[in-house]
């Protein structure tokens, strides 16, 4: 049995499939398994796929279940230890899955480890460094736009962007997977949120390197429904995951960075899509679950809080 599955959700993806595909093919780690999950594709993907790549498992959808439903039914049709995540619309370096397999072995207490993703179109610049989250509300990338040639050492992170990223089975199995509540945007943040307040760690693994496309199957950085789902999302990320206490502690912060956020859409001309977006979150906040508070996360609930504090600083600068 593997070691390792690769699951890559699909949807209309056809023109970055190839690139994607067969840089797996070039791994000098072949202990995985490459599973598609295409979300009711109409551009001849699972044609392209069927006719090229044999070796490549295909879990084919009725709908679109958007990122989260996508990458769950490929985790639920796998039992290996690890699952690696993957964008349809990135290339991987030779050593990807070898770099990120090593390290969770070294770190057992990590969750998730994420690869340094660099740009496909701009390859001397950073995509994502780690995923962070902040007491304003905000969720970004480290080393965004900045050179290829910084961030090179292994370290601890918020989350993992799960568009190359790493999961230990075990505590999937125990946190649960991903929230099908979020369809796309911040389940990542999520997911590494749960792990970490029960104590896990989530890992910067750079010598696992990537070159994404970026939004490649939603359009522009900004487009309406990026912003609608990703400002709901942020508002039910908050209410599923801090205590009632915590979040009173950050209402002020929050508050602040959500009129903050609004004013950099207005000038945008989406403002009305982004309290949109905020509006439909607080009605999903009503139907969604929430973190039941342990005392024995309490450690790790401060952790988060002074994390949250200090990403504030670490996004400004």
């Amino acid at each position: 049995m593997n070691s390792i599955a690769v699951v890559i959700p699909n949807y209309n993806g056809l023109i970055y499939l190839k690139d994607c595909l067969e840089a797996l093919r070039q791994q000098t780690n072949k202990d995985f398994t490459t599973i598609i999950v295409d979300n009711n594709s109409s551009d001849g993907s699972l044609e392209f796929i069927r006719e090229h790549y044999d070796e490549v498992e295909i879990i084919a959808l009725a709908e679109n279940t958007g990122f989260c439903g996508a990458v769950n039914r490929g985790i639920e049709a796998t039992s290996t230890p690890y699952v690696i995540l993957l964008n349809n619309d990135t290339v991987v370096e030779a050593e990807f899955v070898a770099e990120l397999y090593q390290a969770m072995e070294r770190e057992k207490e990590a969750f998730s480890g994420q690869a340094k993703m660099l740009q496909l179109h701009q390859p001397t610049l950073i995509d994502a460094a780690g995923n962070y989250y902040n007491a304003l509300g905000w969720a970004f990338a480290k080393g965004k736009d900045k050179s290829k040639d910084l961030y090179n050492e292994e370290c601890q992170i918020f989350a993992s962007c799960a568009g190359a990223a790493i999961y230990r089975r075990t505590v999937l199995d125990e946190i649960g997977l991903f929230d099908e509540k979020h369809f796309a945007y911040l389940e990542d943040i999520d997911i590494g949120y749960r792990a970490r307040i029960r104590g896990y760690n989530n890992i910067y693994i750079p010598r696992a390197v990537v070159f994404h496309v970026g939004s490649g199957t939603t359009g522009s950085q900004y487009n309406q429904f990026k912003i609608r789902y990703s400002s709901r999302n942020n508002i039910y990320l908050i209410y599923k995951n801090m205590p009632t206490l915590q979040i009173i502690i950050n209402f002020p912060f929050l508050l602040m960075g959500f009129i903050l956020k609004w004013l950099f859409f207005m000038r945008k001309g989406m403002g009305k899509e982004y309290l949109a977006g905020i509006k439909n979150g607080i009605s999903l906040s009503c139907q969604g679950e929430k973190e039941k508070f342990k005392w024995k996360n309490l450690k790790n609930y401060i952790k988060i809080q002074v994390e949250l504090f200090v990403n504030i600083f670490r996004r400004l600068k």
